[in-house]
């Protein structure tokens, strides 16, 4: 039901190519997967999503749990029949969004927080989680964690990740569905060997998968790569590996390199609607008034719905205008854009020269990597 194969594995890097197959179809990584929180790409419909050549997406259990709660969508016959969306879907635990809220009081056993629309007390730990995530039905869901803040001090780090181990044996207790893969996360803020501890306890608890959690939380990319190197080397090489949250082109391109497999982040949607667009040249503001009379596709190397059809003059025109289509049209290309990247990937670790295809992709994109 949920089985993941090492297909390649590149010659200079440890970039690796894999298969991962689940109740709802089969996922090729590396992989980006497309962050619909609430049930819900922003600005996409379902089609327009699997168009881009999305394999999973991404929802979040904390904002579902509050609206419009599981057991409506239990009833709809769960979650991706009440989001027609029929391949894999992965739910967060919800931690990283409660471990982010102002008001919030942390105990050993879990969190307690303030419903943001009725103000009621609610309270989430490991066994709330798994009975949401469980009543939500994705293919792929998340131990209850507690996601780092950085910076954060080697002590306080270092008494989290023991209280995130706990949670994901407490987690593992109460999964009940033999048709969802429950992944660890590790933990460890910027610590080498606390990243190594939390690593190599959560193995020994033998998940189907492991997630590298709290490297999107203001750390930047030397600090990430830094994260990755340390930690990947301690996961096991015949489960995939999810970095949580990232990220940039460049984050997920390095990443690959050091050997994680799954990506998720808000960035395609969320830049589209504020008229950031990605480009294999890099990424333009479509807003700028350069782009007034610019009557090439917004990207004329990508075979997107939005570059086939019109122009970044059209895209200018609707920004200026608050057109709806304006912000459609953008999260087409920009998510096409990220599944596009990740293909390339793919092929390049099949042919063994992913490090020749990251330098060719950055380079034409723009990017310089800091000395």
């Amino acid at each position: 039901m949920f089985k993941f194969t090492l297909l390649n594995k590149d010659r200079e890097t440890a970039a690796r190519r894999g298969r991962l197959e689940t109740p709802h179809g089969t996922i090729e990584t590396p992989i980006f997967m497309p962050v619909g929180t609430h049930a819900a790409m922003k600005a996409m419909t379902p089609a327009q999503v699997e168009e881009t050549g999305a394999q999973i997406i991404l929802s979040n259990t904390y904002h579902l749990h509050l609206r419009p709660g599981e057991g409506l969508i239990e009833k709809a016959g769960g979650l991706h029949k009440f989001m027609n969306w029929n391949k894999p879907i992965l739910t967060d635990s919800g931690g990283f969004q409660v471990f982010s809220l102002p008001k919030k009081r942390i105990t050993e056993d879990g969190v307690f927080f303030r419903h943001e629309v009725t103000g009621n007390e609610i309270f989430l730990g490991p066994a709330e989680a798994m009975a949401i995530e469980n009543t939500l039905g994705a293919d792929i869901i998340m131990a209850f964690d507690e996601c780092i803040p950085y910076p954060a001090t080697h002590d306080y780090s270092k008494k989290s990740i023991h209280k995130t181990l706990r949670w994901a044996e407490a987690c593992k207790k109460a999964h009940r569905r033999e048709d969802q893969a429950l992944f660890g996360i590790v933990q460890g803020s910027v610590y080498e060997d606390l990243r190594r501890e939390c690593a190599q306890e959560l193995t020994a608890m033998n998940f189907p998968g492991y997630a590298i959690g709290g490297v999107s939380v203001g750390e930047g990319l030397d600090l990430l790569k830094k994260v990755v190197d340390y930690t990947a080397p301690f996961l096991p090489e015949n489960k995939p590996r999810y970095l949580m949250g990232v990220g940039y082109p460049e984050d997920i391109l390095e990443s690959i390199e050091r050997g994680m497999d799954m990506f998720d982040c808000v960035i395609p949607t969320r830049y589209a609607r504020s008229a950031t667009i990605f480009t294999s040249r890099g990424k333009i503001r479509l807003t700028h008034r350069r782009y007034r009379r610019d009557f090439y596709p917004v990207d004329a190397s990508c075979d997107c719905y939005c570059c086939r059809n019109f122009t970044r003059a059209y895209l200018h025109h609707l920004y200026n205008a608050n057109e709806i289509l304006s912000a459609i049209l953008a999260a087409i290309h920009n998510v096409h854009f990220y599944l596009k990247m990740v293909e390339g990937a793919r092929s390049a670790i099949e042919a063994g020269n992913y490090k020749d295809f990251k330098s060719e992709f950055l380079g034409l994109y723009g990017y310089t990597e800091k000395k």
